[in-house]
């Protein structure tokens, strides 16, 4: 899950889908693929020398060197390379002695792994798309660098405030594995949620429904106007997971997602579980899900939402860029947090799982690590974040970067459910800790059979119980905890 990231393994052909993971935007991000690197990190020191330290001072918290060269490698997907080919101007300006080589491509994997195997990676990468290399891998192999000197430096903006205090909820904690130091650096910002058009709603007299007894209510009025409630790319069920892992936790709690990420023995069958399981399949049950949806991809499936045929849709806030084509001038694009089922639900209405996408790293043995943060610190600038918020309608990790921006409607929804979330923003991590677990056994296995009718609820429970027994009990599979 996801993301992704998102928008940029769209560009792949293969990314978000395979993914789901990582981090993308509004659009986040992201979902990613965990490709695995055999044997891609070797430990040892670089082929190079390090770069002399710099003089650190009030401009240049970090102590870059004036005249050594950046190399950036970017992942070349939907995003695009705009924003960060204009960070670079930036960096360039403000260091003048120094040349950066910037690159963009889809083949991350492919052409970085020899180099790490070399001890010679670039400075800063965006490890992103298809051919994401697994973080665990990197990590475990020691060669990502503490990215903690760039949270604790002072922000581009403020010298008095520190990277750290401008960052987005979650976005620190998602950059540590299994407690380590902070390695990653998640640029982008995803919204999930159930998508929808404010004017299908109005056409119904109808608010968005905050309780499950709402939301059938709402979906027996659409059918008798010939419009099914719900569709989902059926053909990529993991996609379900981006409304129902958030209702879960609204109706029990942050601690089940918890349970859930770290494997625990029965925490697929908590009463939080069964309720949403249950509330999904009841979708099923009654006709209210777009007849044939097993059967669709997502362009197919968010191609007839957007002409109408439902009204519901889970996803990621890129899906507004995804289906930018096939969208109505006036279908007024809402993002909402999930329904709950009452009032007796744990967290308030407005529980909504956000967390962040495009995973930047700086590796161990980088030459110049100083320069790959700082490059990173004036991406993490209130005009950087607003350049690739205008330019890619993504939210950055950046908390802020929309003032003065014409926030498009999708864009603009996100926004307001965050703010209307605080603090119950969920983040799930089941979905880039153990990728085939979330993708081919929850997603297919599980919520897809579920949701087509061939698994009851009860049985969907069972089956996706034991295959994260299995997952806990594979010594094969590296293992994460939540803190």
């Amino acid at each position: 899950m996801g993301s992704t990231s998102a928008e940029n393994e769209r560009a792949t052909g293969v990314g978000r889908r395979d993914l789901i993971r990582r981090s993308a935007a509004l659009g986040l991000i992201t979902i990613p693929t965990m490709s695995f690197l055999t044997g891609c990190a070797s430990g040892g020191g670089g082929n190079g020398e390090k770069a002399a330290p710099g003089e650190k001072t009030e401009k240049n918290p970090l102590g870059v060197n004036n005249s050594a060269q950046l190399e950036f490698v970017l992942f070349d997907g939907g995003f695009g390379k705009e924003y960060a080919e204009d960070a670079v101007r930036i960096y360039e300006k403000d260091f003048p002695g120094a040349t950066v080589k910037f690159s963009a491509t889809q083949k991350i994997q492919t052409t970085l792994q020899p180099r790490f195997n070399q001890g010679s990676p670039p400075d800063l990468i965006d490890n992103s798309g298809a051919e994401q290399m697994d973080m665990g891998v990197l990590a475990g192999k020691d060669q990502l660098t503490d990215l903690t000197p760039l949270l604790d430096a002072a922000s581009y903006d403020d010298p008095g405030k520190k990277v750290r205090d401008t960052l987005r909820p979650g976005i620190v904690e998602m950059g540590r594995l299994d407690g380590e130091p902070v390695r990653i650096l998640y640029y982008a910002y995803t919204v999930y949620g159930v998508w929808y058009s404010r004017k299908a709603l109005d056409s119904l007299d109808a608010e968005y429904p905050q309780t499950w007894d709402q939301m059938l209510a709402v979906c027996a009025a659409a059918r008798k106007k010939g419009v099914a409630g719900w569709t989902y790319a059926g053909k990529y069920p993991y996609y379900l997971p981006f409304s129902l892992y958030p209702m879960i936790g609204k109706v029990g709690g942050a601690e089940v997602l918890d349970a859930i990420d770290n494997l625990e023995p029965n925490a697929w069958r908590h009463p939080a579980v069964k309720a949403c399981f249950e509330a999904y399949y009841e979708l099923y049950a009654k006709g209210y899900v777009l007849k044939g949806t097993p059967g669709l991809d997502h362009i197919q499936s968010q191609t007839a939402w957007a002409q109408g045929k439902a009204l519901f849709l889970p996803n990621g806030s890129w899906v507004e860029n995804e289906s930018a084509n096939v969208i109505p001038a006036d279908f007024d694009l809402a993002v909402s947090a999930p329904t709950g089922i009452d009032g007796s639900d744990k967290l308030p209405f407005g529980t909504i799982w956000a967390s962040g996408g495009e995973p930047f790293i700086v590796p161990a043995n980088a030459r110049n690590p100083a320069g790959g943060m700082e490059q990173l610190r004036i991406m993490l600038s209130e005009a950087s974040s607003k350049n690739f918020t205008s330019k890619v309608k993504s939210l950055t990790a950046y908390d802020g970067g929309t003032d003065g921006i014409t926030l498009t409607p999708g864009l603009r929804s996100g926004v307001a459910a965050l703010e209307l979330a605080g603090d119950n923003v969920v983040n799930p991590r089941v979905q880039d800790w153990y990728v085939k677990l979330q993708k081919e056994q929850i997603g297919v296995s599980g919520l897809g059979e579920m949701m087509a009718g061939r698994l009851t609820p009860a049985e969907a429970i069972n089956k996706i119980q034991a295959y994260a027994d299995e997952t806990a009990r594979d010594d094969s599979i590296q293992h994460y905890q939540h803190q």
